[in-house]
């Protein structure tokens, strides 16, 4: 962040104006930060800011998660956040499009995007269906409770979209096949996993604005800068929910966010190139593995418990990190600020690494 300030000269005889120039000349963020400052910036004040209407919206429509055996809270709470992070992701993007269009930014002062954006067109129009469909099914589920099955089904088919638009895992397995399988399983088990952790106020949105926030450094400390901002775009989004829901909720994300959070991450973790000829480490392929670390863990052991009382591995039940944390003596709120601690300190490890 370069202060563009240059000292007189010693005889130099500055005018009043040119001292009120270079008094006005702060620090200047220059590219690309000033795009990932753009993109993280828009995206929170669209989500914080669109929240309130999509809370009065969710309200007017019964869209609200009611008391009952399990929930915490004992009066209905809209299940608006879904909808205002999705909203952080879109409107940004749509108003960037639009600016460049009508030549308010110069297509010039993006051009080092122009080449991802070309490469990837057809992906990023995957991604943005995936989002819209995984936030679609969530809102079904929330409005109807769809069975196990049919929210398989519907996730199974939005990430067979991303496969086919060539945005796949292949572990260095070359088998069309198998990089198909792999990539549909990661990004079920990660949206499950999201899910699953939607069961304290803050906790999977700041789960998921951690791991986007890790997946910006990782992207960016490889120059590569559609991903960053992809990923900044997502962290803004999460971050401005998270006042409305942190630590008192005035709004949930439902499954419409927990789905769209968690299919997010595990776009997020398909996009950079953790491994190429500039960085032929193979062991950098597993840095997702660690910015993931607590939602996934979290998954492993419910679905273990479950499986070993006998239960459907897609029950709900009072097992997971946040619920034993509590029964340890912590603090709902407590409980959820340690997680988001261990979350930041195993990516902080696994980017180091």
């Amino acid at each position: 962040m370069p202060l563009r300030f240059r000292a007189p000269a010693e005889g130099d005889q500055q005018t009043p104006d040119l001292s009120k120039r270079a008094h006005l000349r702060f620090f200047v963020l220059a590219f690309p930060n000033n795009l990932y400052a753009a993109a993280f910036a828009a995206a929170f004040m669209v989500s914080w800011l669109t929240l309130p209407m999509w809370r009065s919206w969710a309200q007017r429509t019964g869209l609200v998660d009611d008391p009952g055996l399990r929930k915490i809270h004992t009066t209905p709470i809209p299940l608006a956040g879904g909808f205002a992070v999705f909203s952080g992701l879109l409107i940004p993007v749509l108003t960037g499009f639009a600016a460049v269009c009508m030549q308010w930014i110069p297509a010039g002062s993006l051009s080092p995007l122009t080449l991802g954006l070309q490469r990837r067109s057809i992906q990023l129009a995957a991604i943005l269906c995936g989002a819209l469909g995984m936030l679609a099914l969530g809102w079904i589920d929330d409005r109807h409770e769809l069975s196990a099955r049919h929210k398989f089904v519907g996730q199974c088919l939005i990430a067979t979209l991303v496969a086919s638009s060539g945005l796949r895992i292949t572990l260095f397995v070359p088998s069309l096949l198998f990089s198909y399988a792999i990539t549909i399983l990661w990004i079920l088990t990660l949206t499950n996993a999201f899910n699953f952790m939607d069961n304290m106020n803050g906790l999977c949105a700041g789960l998921a604005a951690i791991s986007a926030l890790s997946f910006a450094s990782a992207a960016a400390s490889r120059g590569q800068y559609l991903v960053t901002v992809i990923a900044l775009l997502a962290c803004g989004s999460l971050v401005g929910f998270l006042p409305h829901n942190f630590p008192r909720a005035t709004a949930f994300l439902g499954d419409a966010g927990s789905h769209l959070s968690g299919f997010l991450m595990s776009i997020l973790a398909i996009l950079p190139h953790f491994y190429s000829s500039k960085n032929p480490d193979i062991w950098a392929v597993l840095q997702p593995l660690f910015i993931l670390a607590v939602p996934l863990l979290d998954l492993v052991s419910v679905v273990v418990i479950r499986w070993r009382a006998g239960k459907p591995v897609y029950l709900g039940d009072n097992n997971h990190f946040s619920h034993r944390l509590t029964r340890c003596g912590f603090s709902k709120t407590s409980a959820v600020l340690w997680l988001w601690l261990l979350a930041s300190a195993i990516s902080a490890l696994g980017l180091a690494l």
